[in-house]
């Protein structure tokens, strides 16, 4: 059986040094149904169709264009 992270062998605890100078606010979360479109969601999100590219930065590599979203993807919607 291969060990898996936090049970390996040999490794009594594990230093957990991130820091974050100014931590962001937490993204939500969008389930794409039939007939959604980057700027809808982004005009529901932030008030602002033109800001899809927010949502589609923030999903890349799975949304590599903006027209190509299908029903089931879960999408990071950042703050």
């Amino acid at each position: 059986m291969l060990p898996s992270c936090g049970n390996v062998d040999g490794v009594a605890q594990v230093n957990e040094l991130v820091t974050v100078a100014a931590p962001a606010d937490e993204s939500s979360w969008h389930t794409v149904v039939r007939g959604d479109m980057l700027s809808r969601i982004a005009k529901t999100a932030y008030g602002n169709a033109n800001s899809y590219m927010k949502i589609l930065e923030a999903n890349e590599p799975m949304l590599s264009h903006p027209d190509k979203i299908y029903p089931g993807q879960v999408l990071r919607i950042p703050a």
